[in-house]
């Protein structure tokens, strides 16, 4: 019997909506909003991809990202992420990332802030704290790695907001952790 097994794709991003104070409650999580470019990483048959949030194949533009998602235990994912250039300080630098990506392209790091698919198994219908979880292990904790994990806060989501902006951090984005994967502009 022919098995047919179909592709790995890009997958339209779900994007955030800007809301004048974070979301309060049980449930929601808070990461640092880092400036740079939303990207995906497609993993596939010893294959790995880097798509922007438009769907381009950027993979020869992040080879360090590509290097470090090669090495992930698995055989196929897709991580959803946001590629920046940081300062001596970890502070990511929106315009430095263009010319990094054309100069010094192994300084761009991808924060990983969601897993949609892992080896055969389409995590979107999961809330987004088993995907974190799952890519948590996934990524592990190198912090040489192109790779890390955006991590997550929970409580005052408004104080957290405030110290970001005292250290002059790009903000915050607030999500549901019980919440699905949903492709497109978010309601919440």
């Amino acid at each position: 019997m022919l098995r047919v097994t179909t592709r790995l794709r890009f997958i339209e991003p779900q994007l955030a909506s800007s809301v004048e104070q974070p979301p309060e409650g049980k449930h929601w999580i808070y990461e640092i909003k880092h400036d740079g470019y939303r990207s995906q990483v497609v993993i596939e048959r010893g294959q790995v991809r880097v798509f922007s949030r438009n769907g381009h194949d950027w993979s020869d533009r992040y080879p360090g990202v590509v290097r470090a998602a090669a090495g992930l235990r698995c055989k196929s994912a897709i991580i959803d992420g946001e590629a920046v250039v940081q300062d001596k300080n970890g502070v990511s630098k929106f315009e430095a990332l263009g010319s990094a990506i054309r100069r010094h392209p192994h300084s761009i790091i991808l924060y990983a802030f969601d897993l949609l698919h892992i080896d055969g198994k389409d995590l979107r219908q999961e809330t987004l704290s088993e995907r974190r979880a799952v890519m948590k292990n996934l990524i592990g904790d190198d912090a040489h790695s192109r790779i890390q994990f955006s991590d997550e806060f929970d409580g005052d989501g408004a104080a957290l907001f405030k110290a970001c902006a005292e250290q002059e951090l790009g903000g915050i984005v607030s999500k549901h952790s019980l919440a699905p994967y949903r492709s497109g502009r978010s309601r919440t």
